[in-house]
């Protein structure tokens, strides 16, 4: 039988899971609402594919850069100050995004609303390390992920449904009040994880000295790149998917949004066994099996694809079976590499986060460049990052060691 103090352990697990993984979201939230627009917003404006896909790329420029400045700044600090400001900074970009009256003014304002979505990707991950290490961390991002996922579940959906009816700046007014909320669930449910103690030797300086630090180590970075090339697949996937979905396979924005959830739904379903996984296995173990998987689904996919072989019902089986093996590596890569950093946990999310939207910009470029309106250049680009991601694991995990053992807290 339970006991109370266990069931209040518990419920406090849980609580601080879901204020995180909704904290964590609101970004997300305004990449996923904003997809289904994308073709819709080029007619609007007048403007051709690539230069609409420029405002999505540059809120992840700003939601990556930006990790570098929040990371430190949250352990000289504290966490819940720089979230506040960011949630700010994001409201002001969500509006000016909805009343932009062209595509340059919503590319301006898309980086203001990338750069105050960052410190909600940075500071939850910098919680969890404050909070936990090992299984137990694994266990608290694993059911911060599995909050996180009502973005690029439902996010499609909502928007979708908020373009048919309302149009697509509409959809900025929607992340504006989520936003809002978002703020007042920060004031009144998460308690500040960083003591005033552990923020005296914090410092720009001190910032400064990590990243370098942790740019040498071999094994952090290792881990961050297996991370970052993983995610990089989804992220070329995000800035494809609604031309490909939308004008090549005919299909209508809410059937878009169909799709593109139940890919999500994928990584994040897999995403809750990380921490069951890794007490039986060990997270090493479980990486090197999750980036085989990834790696086999979506080289199959690719030769199918190579052999002319256009069919919808391929692409989306094969990159359901791919992000589900997906959603096991990227947290436990995550938990892996803030390992042994938590008297700095903000600075090495920080450069974790940094790095993996910087690849993941990249990749969408590079795949931008060759994209013609067909799934191949979306497909060859996934497949790349999936090998990438492989091999990166052999290499690092070859020398990291196992975190099988009972968490240190």
């Amino acid at each position: 039988m339970t006991t109370p103090n266990k069931e209040s352990s518990e419920t406090r697990f849980l609580r601080i899971a879901i204020v995180l993984g909704l904290l964590s979201a609101i970004g997300p939230f305004a990449i996923d609402m904003y997809l289904p627009a994308l073709p819709s917003i080029g007619k609007d404006l007048t403007t051709d594919p690539a230069t609409v896909q420029m405002s999505l790329l540059a809120f992840f420029v700003t939601m990556g850069l930006g990790q570098i400045v929040v990371g430190p700044i949250s352990d000289m600090i504290g966490r819940k100050g720089p979230m506040y400001l960011g949630l700010g900074l994001f409201v002001l970009g969500s509006i000016g995004s909805a009343v932009a009256p062209g595509i340059h003014w919503l590319i301006v304002f898309r980086l203001i609303q990338g750069f105050g979505a960052c410190p909600g990707m940075v500071v939850p991950r910098a919680v969890v390390r404050d909070l936990h290490t090992g299984t137990e961390a694994a266990r608290l991002m694993s059911l911060l992920m599995l909050v996180f996922s009502v973005s690029p579940i439902l996010a499609p959906l909502t928007g979708s449904f908020v373009i048919q009816w309302f149009g697509w700046r509409a959809v900025f007014w929607v992340v504006t009040v989520a936003a809002s909320l978002a703020a007042i669930l920060l004031a009144t449910s998460l308690k500040e994880t960083r003591p005033v103690e552990h923020r005296a030797g914090s410092s720009f300086n001190s910032a400064l000295t990590g990243y370098l630090f942790l740019l040498r180590e071999r094994n952090f970075l290792g881990l961050t790149f297996i991370g970052s090339f993983g995610i990089s697949g989804f992220f070329v996937y995000l800035s494809s998917s609604s031309f490909v979905l939308i004008d090549h396979y005919k299909l209508s924005p809410s059937l878009y949004s169909f799709f593109f959830s139940l890919n999500a739904a994928a990584f994040f379903a897999a995403s809750q066994l990380t921490g069951t996984l890794s007490e039986r296995f060990g997270l090493t173990r479980l990486i090197r099996v999750a980036v085989t998987g990834y790696a086999v689904m979506m080289i199959a996919l690719l030769l199918i694809a190579a052999s002319r072989v256009d069919r919808l019902d391929v692409l989306v089986s094969l990159l359901f079976a791919g992000n589900g093996f997906l959603g096991l590596v990227i947290p436990a890569t995550s938990v892996l590499a803030m390992e042994d950093y938590g008297e700095f946990a903000g600075t090495a999310s920080a450069l974790m986060g940094t790095l993996q939207f910087a690849t993941g910009a990249i990749c969408m470029i590079v795949a931008g460049i060759f994209f013609d309106g067909t799934p191949l250049p979306m497909i060859v680009g996934i497949a790349i990052c999936a090998v990438i991601t492989f091999v990166i694991a052999q290499v690092t995990l070859s020398r990291s060691r196992d975190l099988a053992a009972a968490p240190a807290e």
